[in-house]
């Protein structure tokens, strides 16, 4: 049996907002924005520009998902983003005003520093040393 993870659900306050910081500051790729009509929502899908499992941006409508926006992972880092230049990214993502909240880390496993995104939810950005998943 070969199972892949296609999406992941990260719950936002506005979908523009949310893809303007995706693609615009990021760099991620939109792959999808479709109405729902019958649900009164968008099926928003951005991914990293080199691939993987994309991200679908999920607005809030009730007060309860509200709460989550930037906090899904209880204060944790909560996603991934492996680069293969992590000084390149470091320095352009700093150029466009993303508030670092780690500073950047040399590892066994590379190098590492965590980002907020615009609604505080923490990432990784991570070049992994060689070998390592």
């Amino acid at each position: 049996m070969m199972q892949t993870l296609a999406h992941i659900s990260l719950v936002v306050r506005d979908y523009d907002e949310a893809i303007a910081f995706y693609v615009d500051i990021l760099g991620f790729e939109l792959v999808e924005d479709t109405y729902q009509p019958e649900q009164d929502k968008r099926w928003v899908i951005v991914r990293p520009n080199g691939g993987g499992a994309s991200i679908l941006l999920a607005r809030a409508f009730s007060p309860h998902q509200e709460k989550y926006i930037g906090d899904q992972a209880g204060g944790r880092v909560f996603l991934f983003l492996r680069t293969d230049d992590f000084w390149r990214d470091f320095n352009d993502l700093t150029a466009k005003g993303v508030t670092f909240a780690r500073p950047p880390k040399e590892t066994e496993y590379g190098v590492v520093a965590v980002f907020k995104d615009l609604y505080g939810t923490l990432w990784d950005l991570v070049e992994f040393t060689d070998g390592r998943p």
